[in-house]
């Protein structure tokens, strides 16, 4: 599931609460040139427990201006601006690989940029200053005490490998015991949104973690950029969940090919979306010896949407009103999705419904803002998720399956989900499972006190050591066991 920005990588993010509002016009005389905008941008975005620094880095070259925009606080985490408008003192930015967009006004006597931020329908106010050169380089990540530091009492890897079947070639860690072997293996697999190797959101290195710990237990790891991320190559934008199976797939035929993996004992172990693909994966190969499901889903997308969005809503405030008429806004825009195969006249139909018949012109802020959100739904990804039946997949799994989920998880609720996945197993004839509801953890897998996504960056624990226990004993038991 997504939140906010790349931890959209791990949230599937609903249709927001709130519509966005255009920033008050900044006072003073519109800039000479577009050159007024050109610089280093810095600025915080407060979205109550979780405060993000943004960095956007605005250039000028012969056919305008472009700009890129760094997450701080998400291992400065670089997300590509598609489109840079200016008018006047106003400038707009769109971020459609993770359906973002920012629009501000300029004032060159204070030298910031007002204005709103907005994603996944949400918005917030984000005020940005001008940074100097060596205030925008000492500005890194934030540290967690989980990350492991080197020298590693492991060996560490960087790797690459091709997914023949879609030509393009993926980067990864690989990491194992410095000594004994062939060692039982594991391929990470991400959440949705564009995600680098680590998993890398709100200053957390998830996989970093995972990867450390199952690798001091004994298991080697293989964890990868998605496609398009990082050093990879290939195009995410336009790639659907079937589609990064046979990602996954070419890390397990990698890992075949190493002398120092077991290869009868090579599993899956994906997070949020990647819970989705891994028994994808497995019933396409029989090189998948088992999946483990860290927060996967068991039922349809759209059920997952109206249930996350009610809850995350409820837990930041949201009036019982807000949420109902958030719900039945869903259910308008997935009906679209569901019945209207052109996507020109779905853009129109979905615009309709989310700007109302008062649409004040293309250019507006408020139009800006939401057309990033508009075209995001619209995409193969969104319209492959809303309808994919997780469950028909789960039946047709037979090598064991490891399912977790926690129980404050509001991104995936751990009721509904377990019980659809263990159903599911159970219709198939799978009798080589675990289920597993851990108490008073999020959808991150952290002790947490409401579950909701804004408390992620402020807790200081990337992984539950009670859960990376049970991930790592389970996978040693199942593999040897199949020796």
């Amino acid at each position: 599931m997504k939140h906010l920005l790349t931890c959209m990588a791990v949230v599937l993010v609903p249709l927001g609460i709130a519509a966005a509002t255009a920033p008050a016009a900044a006072q003073d005389p519109a800039p000479a040139d577009s050159s007024d905008f050109a610089g280093n941008w810095i600025g915080t975005l407060d979205a109550g427990a979780a405060q993000l620094r943004l960095r956007f880095v605005i250039t000028e070259g012969d056919e305008g201006l472009s700009a890129t925009l760094f997450s701080i606080d998400q291992g400065n985490t670089e997300i590509p601006v598609e489109t840079v408008t200016t008018n006047g003192d106003t400038i707009s930015m769109s971020m459609p690989l993770v359906g973002a967009s920012y629009t501000g006004g300029l004032s060159t006597e204070e030298g910031r940029i007002t204005g709103t931020f907005a994603q996944g329908g949400a918005s917030f106010p984000l005020v940005l200053e001008r940074a100097p050169a060596g205030e925008v380089e000492a500005a890194g990540p934030v540290r967690r005490p989980q990350d492991p530091e080197e020298p590693y009492p492991y060996l560490a890897e960087d790797v690459t490998f091709a997914n023949r079947e879609e030509g393009h070639t993926l980067a990864g860690t690989f990491t194992r015991p410095a000594t004994g072997g062939p060692f039982p293996a594991v391929v990470l697999i991400s959440g949705s949104g564009p995600q680098d190797r680590d998993e890398a959101l709100m200053g957390h290195r998830p996989f970093l973690v995972l990867a450390d710990h199952l690798t001091r237990r004994g298991i080697a790891v293989l964890r990868y950029d998605d496609r398009g991320v990082g050093k990879s190559t290939g195009d995410f934008a336009s790639a659907t969940t079937e589609d990064f199976a046979t990602d996954a797939l070419a890390g397990v035929a990698y890992l075949k090919s190493r002398d120092d993996v077991d290869p009868g004992a090579i599993g899956l172990a994906g997070h949020s979306e990647g819970g989705v693909i891994a028994p994808m994966a497995a019933v396409q190969s029989s090189e998948v010896s088992y999946i483990v499901l860290m927060a996967g889903t068991g039922v349809n997308g759209e059920q997952i949407l109206y249930a996350q969005a009610e809850l995350i809503a409820r837990a930041a405030g949201a009036s019982e009103a807000a949420i109902a008429e958030n719900r039945e806004r869903q259910g308008r825009i997935f009906e679209v999705l569901k019945t209207e195969g052109d996507q020109e006249r779905a853009v129109e139909q979905i615009r309709a419904i989310l700007m109302g018949p008062d649409r004040d012109g293309s250019g507006s802020a408020r139009e800006q803002v939401l057309e990033a959100e508009i075209q995001r739904v619209n995409s193969p990804w969104f319209r492959f998720f809303l309808t994919y039946e997780p469950a028909e997949m789960l039946e047709q799994v037979t090598v064991p399956v490891l399912a977790i989920n926690g129980e404050k998880d509001l991104q995936v609720p751990r009721e509904a989900n377990l019980r659809a996945i263990e159903e599911a197993l159970q219709r198939g004839g799978n009798t080589l499972y675990e289920i597993h509801a851990l108490p008073d953890l999020n959808h991150l897998f952290q002790h947490a006190e409401t579950g909701a996504p804004g408390e992620y960056q402020a807790i200081e624990e990337t992984w539950s050591p009670e859960a990376m226990e049970l991930i790592a004993d389970w996978i040693l038991k199942v593999t040897r066991a199949g020796h």
